[in-house]
């Protein structure tokens, strides 16, 4: 029986990567992977959509062409390429992460596994019809789309009618309508790619705002950008069944029928926590969740969890982070892991980007703040490349300590420039002593100067 120093379970953000700073470190390490290296991010969520975004976008440019003084004759999108594209992107990566993996002498076992047991000299994983011996785990096993019990779904989702995040991205063909169903980050995308391709979009939401947790004030830009752009949205509904082609929903006591082509359920993830043995070693879950301290650390000890399946923060960049602070406590190196400052994007035209605290969220943990809000137009560059935008920067100050806590922008680059956002959280730096950073000229990041200055 094969004996290792960490066998890591699920090899995607969190799972390659714990098990490329652990063999660096000198650990003997095992990782299982049923699928494909990269897991959910890399072949069925971040890198794929982004390939697709980035086509929508240049299709955009070359839409709008003529107001920046270029001529276009004709300009359209060939799905099936893009997606080829897309594949050879993906493929591209995948196989970089498994040279690294080879290069580390990380034994990498394709085959889905689970824990069978634990003795003194280790905890036992059976996977591929053997069974191998560690000192210590890490659960990575990722999340999957949830599906509600909405009548008609499941048997959508069997003939295809009905998609998730991991469906639509292998289409090949473009769908003339189709309807999403969720408002969140992965709709949205999918709703701004589909939309500029040119099928016809409709987002059903629950709530009465898109984009989840994003503030308000940029949640309703937002909004106004898709509207314009053609994108109808059926807001505080709720879909009550789906047909053979059609969706019908609740709204306002009423019910509508919508016709479509497709459907995308897009509501949210769960973590994957059934079938890999947790109950096993008496790992304790929570609302289907692996239950893990500051230090990854589950209530087994030498057992630690990463990524999704902890259910603290569904986001590849958490996933990096949090398996680094594992393998670095698993080295006996002191680590914590930090939530106050991690960034979500939306990768859509425009760009959405925020970091820590909303006013809401603020005011919910008693805090008192100030908040400013700037136009991107305060940027020179913003203006000479965006005709009409209507982006802005908006800044969550703590008022008692005079330090940023919360940063949420809309405009072009904000994926980009949302990193020194969060290092200005992270580091509690004063808003004083921020005012005299020294901003590169002429740059659309100007604008959180801008911003400083309003406080």
């Amino acid at each position: 029986m094969d004996k290792f120093d960490l066998i890591v379970l699920g090899g995607g953000p969190a799972g390659y990567l714990a098990a490329e700073r652990a063999a660096a470190a000198g650990f003997k390490t095992a990782l299982f992977e049923k699928r494909s290296l990269g897991g959910v991010c890399l072949n069925e969520g971040c890198i794929p959509s982004k390939a697709l975004l980035n086509s929508a976008k240049i299709l955009d440019y070359a839409k709008r062409a003529e107001g920046y003084g270029v001529r276009v004759s004709e300009a359209s999108i060939d799905h099936a390429a893009v997606t080829a594209r897309k594949n050879k992107v993906v493929k591209a990566l995948v196989s970089g992460i498994g040279m690294k993996m080879k290069k580390l002498n990380v034994t990498v076992i394709s085959a889905a596994a689970a824990i069978t047991g634990k003795s003194g000299d280790g905890f036992f994983v059976t996977g591929g019809g053997e069974t191998y011996l560690a000192d210590k785990l890490l659960i990575a096993t990722g999340s999957a789309p949830l599906t509600p019990p909405i009548p008609g779904l499941r048997e959508g989702l069997e003939s295809g009618f009905c998609l998730t995040n991991r469906e639509i991205l292998d289409m090949t063909e473009l769908p003339e309508s189709l309807v999403i169903i969720g408002g969140g980050v992965i709709g949205l995308e999918m709703a701004s790619y589909f939309n500029s391709a040119g099928a016809s979009v409709t987002v059903i939401e629950m709530l009465d705002k898109i984009a989840g947790a994003t503030e308000k004030e940029i949640s309703d830009i937002l909004l106004k950008n898709y509207k314009k752009a053609g994108v109808t949205f059926k807001l505080s509904c709720k879909v009550t069944s789906v047909g053979a082609d059609s969706v019908t929903y609740a709204e306002n006591g009423a019910e509508k029928t919508i016709p479509a082509s497709k459907v995308l359920v897009s509501i949210g993830r769960r973590p994957i926590t059934d079938g890999i043995g947790l109950e096993a070693i008496g790992v304790y879950t929570e609302n289907g969740a692996v239950v893990t301290d500051d230090r990854m650390r589950t209530n087994v000890p030498g057992v630690y969890a990463a990524g999704d399946v902890n259910g603290k923060s569904m986001l590849a960049h958490t996933a990096y982070r949090e398996a680094e602070v594992a393998v670095n406590h698993m080295l006996g190196k002191k680590d914590f892991m930090r939530y106050a400052a991690i960034p979500s994007v939306i990768y859509t035209n425009p760009e959405v980007a925020s970091v820590g605290e909303t006013p809401e969220s603020a005011a919910d943990k008693g805090i008192d703040v100030k908040t400013v809000s700037v136009s991107m137009r305060l940027s020179g560059r913003y203006i000479a490349e965006v005709n009409g935008g209507n982006g802005i920067a908006k800044l969550v100050v703590d008022s008692k300590n005079s330090r940023i806590i919360g940063v949420h922008l809309i405009g072009s680059y904000v994926s980009e420039m949302i990193y020194g956002a969060a290092l200005m959280i992270e580091t509690k730096i004063k808003t004083d002593s921020l005012k005299e950073l020294v901003f590169p000229h002429p740059t659309v990041c100007e604008v959180i100067r801008e911003a400083l200055f309003e406080i």
